[in-house]
């Protein structure tokens, strides 16, 4: 599940660095009178992924349905609310990400863990110097990245923030067996300290935290629900 740590849907940096190598090209389809339909078409070899966001105003607000692999083309929103118009649209995000780390948690009932659960943070004593994530360079990618235990079923990650210009963090996961990470958490600039609820299938799993920043939008689409 996507934890959005006092991140606001509407980020809008589009910095001339972020501009696709190929436009992206997204249509909407109604596949049921509450369902719709997202593809499109387009590469960009220099994006980390993908977001697709909505709203029910042409001008937003605009909130978060997935970060979605470069490689995936095509989403649908399902059971929507009846005579709404939506509107879609994608935006890439670039920027490095730390060395993995793995984490094993013991899993089962949290009922008797501590109920105190620590808030994000900025923890002191940063780098001498910080370095742009939007240059290409891998220098402003996090370090250091620690994660300790803290129940039976959360984390708690903290890293050194080496970048001075990100819009954010993601915290992204692997979980055994899996193929990709994912991400998992968005996490406010500057923050260093993060933790994080784990769910049954994360009991084993590689982190990594990723220093990002968001490309442009494409073209936005809408569509009008029908039904009742």
């Amino acid at each position: 599940m996507l934890c959005c740590a006092a991140v606001g849907a509407a980020l809008t940096a589009c910095s001339a660095a972020a501009q696709p190598l190929a436009g992206t090209t997204l249509a909407a389809t109604m596949t049921s009178p509450v369902d719709i339909r997202l593809d499109w078409t387009g590469t960009d070899p220099a994006a980390a992924g993908r977001i697709v966001e909505f709203a029910t105003a042409p001008d937003g607000p605009w909130t978060t349905l997935q970060f979605m692999p470069v490689r995936q083309d095509t989403f649908t929103h399902p059971d929507l609310m009846p005579q709404t118009s939506f509107y879609y649209r994608l935006r890439p995000y670039y920027g490095p990400a730390s060395s993995a780390v793995s984490v094993t948690v013991p899993g089962g009932s949290a009922g008797n863990d501590t109920k105190d659960w620590p808030s994000p943070a900025t923890l002191p004593g940063g780098p001498a110097a910080t370095h742009s994530v939007r240059s290409g360079s891998a220098s402003g990618a996090p370090s250091d990245l620690k994660a300790k235990v803290l129940q039976s079923n959360g984390i708690l990650l903290t890293w050194t923030d080496n970048a001075s210009d990100e819009e954010g963090y993601l915290l992204e996961d692997k979980p055994a067996g899996a193929t990709d990470y994912k991400v998992v958490a968005v996490v406010d600039k500057d923050i260093n300290s993060f933790g994080l609820i784990t769910l049954p299938d994360e009991d084993t799993a590689s982190y990594r935290v990723r220093a990002f920043y968001y490309g442009p939008s494409s073209n936005v689409v809408a569509r009008k629900t029908g039904g009742e």
